[in-house]
């Protein structure tokens, strides 16, 4: 009897695994436009017209859940900031923000529509002016090979300003082989371009300075004045303005010479700072606040930021992918 019993019960067994299971048990592969908002759910490289003066932004968003969207969102200055709910119906979408760094009170409004892999609308700042934008979806800018190294280039010849051009009224010099920037003024620019590339660069700061180096005129790098400290954020010295936090806080403080080693391949960068790697081999969402523009597929220059205090740097070399 206990034979015959688990004898059935194996056949069963065996042609119950054998069979396609029913159409419930089933799941069906997931479309981004098939969950709610997929169409806008990634990140954007935004271009906001302010008067006629193309300014950069950014937006990403994701999927939280079932169906509430959440994002963060670089605007024309600041940092980025978290966005607890992109409200989204039939194309449109909208949010609004409170201020960061702005001294009004009032929220940031954004409200927008997407269609064909672009976005447009108008940002309310913070201030009440009104300006309209467009947005197309972010580059992954994803490298399939390992990057083959050229020659070094010394982007700072010791002697002059030569390959540089300042963005305004020019207060940069160079003293005893130093390009030094003794107040703040002009962010310095350089005239080449690139696209990755390994970058060296040797600064000192006064106390309470603040400065960064942009990669592609983008990403900027954090410069500034402040105590070493175990809870290291984005905002402070070796970060990544907004996105990427130190591991640790390396820094030497004022009036020391301290130096900067970035690789950037593609959005994956590697920080190492006086000799320390505090960020290795991470990867930049998007544009930090302050950048050029928001042309992330396009190669972009090194820009040295001159107008938030006193900043000196001896050593400037880059060196690019073949």
């Amino acid at each position: 009897m206990k034979k015959n019993f688990f004898l059935g019960f194996a056949c069963c067994l065996i042609i119950a695994l054998t069979q396609p299971f029913s159409t419930q048990a089933q799941v069906a592969p997931i479309h981004s436009n098939a969950v709610h908002g997929g169409e806008l759910i990634g990140r954007w490289d935004i271009t906001v017209d302010e008067n006629g003066k193309p300014a950069p932004s950014w937006l990403e968003v994701e999927l939280s859940g079932f169906k509430t969207l959440v994002g963060r969102f670089v605007s024309t200055g600041g940092s980025a900031r978290p966005v607890s709910k992109v409200n989204f119906e039939n194309g449109k979408f909208g949010f609004a923000i409170p201020p960061q760094w702005e001294k009004e009170d009032r929220d940031l409004v954004l409200e927008g529509t997407v269609k064909d892999d672009r976005i447009q609308g108008s940002i309310t700042t913070s201030a009440g002016d009104t300006y309209s934008f467009t947005g197309v979806k972010a580059p992954d800018l994803a490298r399939t090979n390992k990057p083959e190294w050229g020659k070094p280039i010394a982007l700072f010849n010791g002697k002059d300003l030569t390959g540089w051009k300042a963005l305004g009224e020019n207060q940069w010099i160079v003293k005893d082989g130093v390009l030094t920037s003794a107040q703040s003024g002009a962010n310095l620019v350089s005239e080449k371009e690139f696209t990755d590339f390994k970058l060296h660069v040797e600064f000192r700061y006064k106390e309470e300075s603040n400065s960064g180096v942009y990669l592609r005129g983008r990403y900027e790098v954090q410069i500034i004045d402040n105590p070493k400290t175990d809870h290291p954020n984005s905002h402070l010295f070796g970060g990544v303005y907004g996105f990427l936090v130190p591991s640790e806080m390396p820094t030497l403080g004022p009036n020391e010479w301290q130096t900067y080693d970035i690789t950037l391949v593609g959005r994956m960068v590697t920080i190492v700072a006086n000799g320390k790697t505090i960020i290795a081999n991470q990867e930049i969402p998007g544009i930090t606040g302050g950048a050029l523009n928001s042309n992330e597929g396009d190669p972009g220059p090194i820009y040295i930021q001159g107008d938030h205090g006193p900043i000196e740097f001896k050593k400037i070399e880059i060196t690019p992918v073949k």
